[in-house]
């Protein structure tokens, strides 16, 4: 049965209730000037955690997310989630489990299989390989289930580093004292720059062109609902064609949402500029592991910048990449936001302040951040990389 429609209430807005951004406030106004950014963000929670959702039960999704928040961490989704299984009825022993305790202290096997998958997404996506996923069938767990399990992680991934960027943003209006900054001026040029077409290789990460392929059954076309193959069609040129999209659209619904979300944080115009969003998911890619996301940005990187010297740098260590201080504050930025969000902070936005970056390109790229935690994580953890004969 497919899922009704989901409409956007901004007033119902959970990262807003969680953030505490009012209509009055500037931060409120730079985000709702991506208001489908913010509809896609609500509209993929409410997706994922509409009861009627079959394959994992409510509470084993609500005990995901406890348990996601809690080792990411975020105060302030953890509550949110607690006091969601509270009001489902969920049993204290699992809730127990989920805020205090491991995989291994649930009495049962099926979700202990799943928080545990849960666990190696949230810290460390690349352990997220094709032994980790077949627990999860193992386990009992069906091929819908498990695209639901994969994109409610990923999410939650996404939702935390949204939530901490924004509190950071928010924070940082609250100290108006605080110096708007002048641009840095341009680091010397990269006199080991490489030239644009040229292939780069370094660490395992390349700019070639590479193929992916699910480890799981894809939906086959001639089987496929028209809900199915409408929301293909919304959400790649070529998804059609792709392992990736084919295998999410086991679950239409929650990927309409979640190419809303990409879509209009990637391709949306004005703001940030292209390059620089694919450069901030270029370098949360390489942190990540994830080598097909970082050969597919590297590429779209090169070929709005018509070069591609600090993507050699990025695959070389990202800490210290930039032709730019801009680039590097964007790098270091990006860096943050994936390996410690809760670290994210004023300071870390007025960095971005101090080499020229406005407000809303500030909220551009914690957005091109935040969805490649989504992004690699479903990369990762549900197929793998094929590289060129």
């Amino acid at each position: 049965m497919a899922q009704q429609p989901i409409v956007y209430d901004a007033a119902k807005d959970l990262v807003d209730q969680l953030v505490g951004l009012k209509a009055e406030s500037n931060t409120y106004a730079v985000r709702h000037q991506r208001d489908k950014v913010a509809a896609a963000t609500q509209g993929s929670y409410d997706a994922l955690f509409d009861p009627a959702l079959p394959g994992l039960t409510l509470a084993e999704r609500l005990l995901v997310a406890l348990y996601a928040s809690r080792l990411t961490p975020s105060p302030a989704l953890a509550a949110h989630y607690r006091q969601r299984l509270v009001d489902a009825g969920a049993s204290a022993a699992d809730i127990q489990v989920a805020e205090t305790g491991k995989p291994a202290d649930a009495t049962d096997p099926r979700l202990a299989a799943i928080l545990e998958f849960t666990r190696k997404l949230i810290e460390k996506p690349v352990e997220g390989d094709e032994a980790a996923l077949k627990t999860l069938p193992a386990a009992g767990v069906s091929t819908p289930a498990v695209v639901t399990l994969s994109q409610l992680i990923a999410f939650l991934s996404y939702q935390v580093r949204l939530v901490a960027g924004l509190d950071a943003m928010k924070s940082l209006e609250g100290q108006p004292g605080h110096p708007t900054g002048t641009p840095a001026a341009p680091f010397p040029p990269n006199t080991a720059a490489t030239a644009p077409g040229d292939v780069i290789k370094n660490h395992g990460f390349t700019n070639e062109s590479l193929e992916w392929k699910a480890w799981l059954d894809v939906i086959d076309l001639d089987k496929a609902t028209p809900d199915q193959i409408a929301v293909l069609e919304e959400s790649h040129p070529k998804a059609k064609v792709s392992d990736y999209y084919r295998f999410l659209v086991h679950q239409p619904e929650i990927l309409r949402q979640r190419s809303t979300a990409f879509n209009a944080i990637m391709y949306a115009p004005g703001g940030l500029s292209r390059a620089e969003r694919e450069l901030g998911a270029t370098v949360v890619s390489r942190i990540n592991g994830c080598v097909y996301c970082a050969s597919v940005h590297a590429q779209r990187f090169e070929q709005l910048a018509k070069r591609n010297d600090v993507i050699a740098q990025v695959f070389e260590d990202p800490a210290t990449a930039g032709t730019t201080a801009r680039e590097l504050a964007i790098g270091k930025f990006s860096i943050q936001i994936t390996e410690a969000p809760a670290s994210v902070n004023a300071n870390s936005i007025q960095a971005l302040k101090d080499v020229g970056l406005s407000e809303g390109e500030v909220l551009d790229l914690l957005h091109s951040d935040a969805i490649f935690a989504w992004a690699n994580r479903l990369m990762l953890n549900l197929g793998e990389p094929v590289f060129p004969a």
